[in-house]
């Protein structure tokens, strides 16, 4: 299989039918590995990581994309926060990722309300600032097939409840929330590194068509408010 024969995977052309007069002009990535970008490379798909990706997609459907990485990997929620979310909103972007927390729920000593409250610190800051920000709800590495044992039953446990709880969280505010925690593919071992902590090469194109899928809607929505705003005047 490759990324073209994919079903999970953007088909030809969709990105660009999607993504077609997008209004984003600025484009901030706050995270960990996941926003920094750590996937195994694989034979037929993209080596492009996934915020990379979304960036190329963005700038092919309206060219001048200014793009900011600040992901660092190792990186736990209230250490995103402290060294980046001061820079990501020097950058004033309207477009804005925030991923966080896999490295708090590797340890048996996740504080989900703790990494509730970084996360929401980060995302209501950015929205304040004028960002629309997307949000992600991970694929469960606890399906990996590099993940000891005795580690899985423990990992899924905290993998699900930071899903779950951040899924929460974006429908308070109001993200675009990227829900890959219970896709059809997050228990598929071949979706997972070598490293145990990772997704490969796969896990990263699929994330990128749920990701731009999420975004088209957010475009057609955001283009029917201001025409039916337009009307009532």
């Amino acid at each position: 299989m490759t990324e073209d024969t994919d079903p999970y995977c953007l088909r030809p052309g969709e990105s660009a039918e999607l993504l077609a007069g997008h209004p984003w002009r600025r484009f901030v990535v706050l995270g960990d590995s996941v926003a920094e970008g750590l996937c195994e490379p694989l034979e037929g798909y993209s080596d492009l990581q996934w915020a990379d990706r979304l960036a190329a997609e963005l700038t092919a459907a309206a060219p001048g994309l200014d793009y900011l990485n600040l992901g660092v990997s190792g990186l736990r929620a209230h250490e995103i926060h402290a060294t980046q979310l001061t820079p990501a909103l020097a950058f004033q972007p309207d477009l804005a990722l925030v991923v966080g927390g896999g490295n708090d729920a590797f340890s048996a000593r996740y504080d989900a309300d703790r990494v509730d409250r970084e996360l929401t610190a980060m995302i209501t800051a950015l929205q304040a600032a004028g960002a629309d920000v997307i949000t992600l709800g991970m694929f469960d590495v606890s399906a990996s097939p590099a993940i000891q044992g005795w580690l899985r039953p423990g990992l899924h446990q905290r993998m699900r409840l930071l899903s779950e709880r951040t899924r929460a969280l974006a429908g308070e505010h109001g993200t675009i929330h990227v829900h890959l925690t219970t896709h059809a593919l997050s228990t598929d071992p071949g979706l997972y590194s070598s490293d145990g902590r990772h997704g490969n090469a796969r896990s990263d194109a699929v994330a990128t068509a749920e990701t731009i899928r999420l975004l088209g809607a957010q475009k057609r929505n955001s283009t029917k408010d201001k025409e039916t705003t337009q009307r009532g005047r």
